[in-house]
């Protein structure tokens, strides 16, 4: 199996997936994929059973696979287990970054300014993996295996979530806030700080989509 396209293809699906081209539900075919691609059906399976591995496809019997649609309870399952994690995450790197890494951190979330000042309202979703605050903690931890699990199975799946359940309106702002703070107890070293403002910004988030879904839910009834 040529590995290069398997991984090419995994990455174009991947990215369909969490940037809502590939719509949450849709069926996906083998053939269409391999004609789109140019490829023969053995890297498309395996491309496909990556991203099944991650929770982004699911295979529906009588239906086939299709794009993964994750309920609530398990975009908030998902927050529970981002808080510990990735406050482990925030103190390791506060003792592995870098002063580089360090710098391009705190150039990264002081950009992320003016699309909130933009939207002030609105949600604060960092499309783009490198461009993502918490992607570039978990690489900056210096923990090969927690980077993985966070950056590889964790995020694609979040980045998802996201699309597909709201949050309270400001949350977005505060968000950024949270991690101006949390980006300047990394810079100044402070691991136990740095954890604890992580556990407190993901616990933020997980309360937001609980309000959410609670005002959902009255509107209904």
């Amino acid at each position: 199996m040529n590995t290069s396209v398997t991984a090419k293809l995994y990455h174009e699906l991947l990215q369909a997936i969490v940037s809502g081209a590939l719509a949450p539900g849709e069926k996906l075919s083998e053939p269409v994929i391999a004609r789109r691609f140019a490829a023969s059906r053995a890297p498309v399976r395996e491309a496909i059973r990556r991203l099944q591995e991650r929770g982004l496809l699911t295979y529906v019997v009588n239906q086939g696979v299709r794009v993964a649609q994750p309920s609530a309870a398990e975009f908030l399952a998902l927050l529970e287990v981002r808080e510990a994690t990735e406050g482990m995450a925030a103190r390791l790197a506060a003792e592995a970054m870098s002063d580089a890494e360090l710098a391009t951190l705190g150039t990264l979330v002081a950009g992320h300014r003016d699309a909130i000042e933009r939207n002030p309202h609105g949600a604060y979703l960092q499309d783009e993996a490198e461009a993502d605050f918490h992607w570039r903690i978990a690489r900056g931890s210096g923990n090969p295996i927690l980077a993985e699990l966070l950056c590889e199975q964790f995020y694609p799946r979040l980045r998802l979530c996201r699309r597909l359940h709201s949050t309270v309106a400001g949350r977005g702002r505060q968000a950024w806030q949270e991690h101006m703070r949390i980006t300047e107890a990394i810079g100044q070293r402070d691991g136990e700080l740095a954890e604890v403002l992580m556990r407190r910004h993901i616990r933020a988030a997980r309360s937001a989509l609980q309000q959410a879904l609670n005002a959902a839910d009255k509107t209904r009834k």
